[in-house]
């Protein structure tokens, strides 16, 4: 009999890190049945001679929690080889949650993930109100790739303390048994885990601290405890990664984990400049890695920042009242109104009202900010800086980012480089990425729609480390290895990430030669109109999904073999 479909003559990655070398697949039922030289037919069969074939990526940092819901198509990560998509992360999600608290939950998301209301208004139907209830929301859709989903803390707090949990008033042992309770049942009907957060730039929309902000040592140990009764699960964690020093958090997590015995991945941030504190960090994985733990510190692989542009949600003169005047037209009307001197000079002599958004900080750091072009830069020059660029002009840093945005008839973007670019380069990154206690993560895939497009992370990885950098590359085989398989032990998925008989059958066929990242684009294609950024490549063949091929040569297909994945797999037999 014919197998399924056989991919033929390709240079296959593993995913382990073993050394490529050239053979066949053949899949049946979803599965990998044979790898290496596969005699008889296929009911089709796809040529990947000169071609790199790849297990799916597995990308542990999303936000589809509301996309997951409201679309059948995951982009922009399924657009780059991503197969698996984990969302719940930073503790913020819709479930478990009463029709009461609709309005709390998107204004937290709309003000963590930077997702509109309206898009929220009108993409979630909320026919759910408990944590299995919206596992059972997702399941009933079919997507083009498999999602996870984690117990979301905040969510989880509102819904057992209502007000007082918004509010971040200390748990009562009612609280705590309850919360205990609701973590068993999500783990039990498929959660693989739950997530929390203490990031101090993580506030709803009106402007109050996300609800698990301050939950003390016992709270995290409750929801931990009903995690470990139904059988375990990870840990998802945000500390304060501005704070300077975010040893007191990690610690709290770090020694519950270690009471309860569940794994922990974390999100690491590399400072531009000053006090190596994330050095802290990785010292306290160390140490309780050596006594046992499973901690893993997430981090990604280029920098952690913000796209700004007339078109997005930030740019430099965003809470400026006169350039407010201004930012309900539209853009060729906007971009006609800024050419006049009279405009330019008034915006120029401006000064903000109002703090806007935590984030807006960021939107004039002239030493960390560099125009993105296309192919888009990601570790750019100092010298290409706004505010390099504004010194050889002999002009302000604000006037030269004022003419950039209105570059390309106001489509411009400058990317805004917060972390991660240690000193203007990313050697720092290129150690870590080496470390076996740190994993790839932190895509935001689904969120931040008008400020970030990092979930095309998985090309930068096949293009600037293994391909195009001068200094510090990645082999293919360890590249491929931090997107697939290591990503899959650390959600404890262990039913893919590789290539092997037995296997999950998602795959990549890349054209490793030409795949290529373009800049962001601006669409609007969310529920209501909703703007948001999207990202494309050139060089994926082929992407398969349960052995169907959800996209060829970057246009999907009819394709939607998707589901929701409950609970952790074992590895097969």
């Amino acid at each position: 009999m014919a197998h399924d479909l056989i991919i033929r003559n390709g240079t296959i990655v593993d995913g382990l890190g073993g050394p490529p070398f050239t053979g066949d697949v053949a899949i049946d039922d979803g599965v990998i049945t044979a790898v290496g030289t596969v005699d008889g037919p296929g009911q089709r069969e796809i040529d990947a001679t000169g071609l790199v074939v790849t297990p799916g990526f597995v990308d542990l940092h999303t936000h589809y929690d509301g996309q997951a819901i409201w679309s059948d198509r995951l982009i922009p990560s399924s657009a780059h080889g991503v197969t698996t998509a984990v969302m719940g992360n930073c503790g913020v999600g819709f479930a478990p949650c009463r029709p009461d608290d609709h309005e709390v939950l998107v204004d937290l998301m709309a003000g963590v993930e930077d997702i509109p209301g309206v898009v929220m208004v009108d993409g979630l139907p909320w026919t759910w109100e408990t944590f299995p209830e919206f596992l059972d929301a997702l399941d009933s859709r079919p997507r083009d790739i498999d999602v996870a989903a984690l117990l979301p803390h905040s969510p989880l707090r509102v819904y057992v303390m209502g007000q007082r949990g918004v509010d971040r008033e200390p748990a009562t042992d009612e609280d705590l048994a309850l919360m205990r309770k609701l973590a068993t049942e999500a783990v039990q009907v498929g959660a693989l885990g739950f997530a929390s957060s203490r990031l101090t730039l993580h506030k709803s929309e009106s402007g109050h601290p996300i609800p698990s902000f301050d939950a003390g040592h016992a709270e995290i140990e409750a929801i931990a405890r009903g995690v470990k009764d139904a059988g375990g699960g990870l840990i998802q964690f945000v500390p304060d990664l501005v704070a300077g020093d975010y040893g007191p958090a990690l610690q709290t997590v770090f020694d519950v984990a270690e009471d309860v015995r569940l794994p922990v991945t974390f999100t690491l941030a590399i400072g531009n400049a000053g006090d190596p504190f994330f050095v802290d960090g990785l010292t306290m994985v160390e140490k309780a890695n050596a006594a046992g733990g499973d901690i893993t510190a997430q981090i990604f692989p280029r920098p952690i920042g913000l796209v700004i542009g007339l078109e997005l949600s930030g740019n430099p003169f965003v809470m400026y009242p006169s350039y407010r005047e201004l930012a309900h037209l539209p853009l060729a009307e906007r971009v006609a109104e800024m050419g006049k001197p009279e405009v330019r000079e008034r915006i120029l002599a401006d000064r903000p009202a109002g703090d806007g958004h935590p984030l807006m900080f960021a939107a004039q750091a002239w030493e960390w900010m560099f125009p993105l072009g296309d192919p888009p830069n990601y570790e750019p020059p100092r010298t290409d800086s706004i505010a390099s660029r504004a010194r050889a002009r002999g002009v302000s840093p604000l006037e030269e980012a004022y003419d950039r945005l209105l570059d390309d008839d106001g489509h411009a973007m400058l990317l805004v480089t917060l972390a991660n670019f240690r000193d203007g380069s990313l050697d720092t990154v290129a150690e870590l990425l080496r470390r076996d206690d740190v994993v790839l993560g932190l895509g935001d895939g689904g969120a931040h729609y008008g400020m970030i497009c990092d979930a095309s992370f998985p090309t930068y990885m096949l293009t600037h480390w293994v391909r195009d950098r001068a200094t510090g590359r990645l082999p293919l085989e360890d590249a491929v290895r931090e997107l697939t398989s290591a990503p899959a032990r650390v959600a404890g998925l262990a039913d893919r990430g590789r290539i092997s008989v037995g296997y999950k059958a998602d795959l990549n066929i890349i054209d490793a030669a030409t795949i290529r990242l373009h800049r962001p684009v601006v669409t609007h294609d969310l529920p209501g109109g909703g703007r948001r950024l999207d990202q494309s490549a050139d060089g994926y063949v082929a992407t398969i999904v349960s052995g169907e091929v959800i996209a060829e040569n970057g246009a999907p297909t009819d394709a939607r073999p998707g589901r929701l994945i409950r609970g952790r797999r074992p590895a097969p037999a």
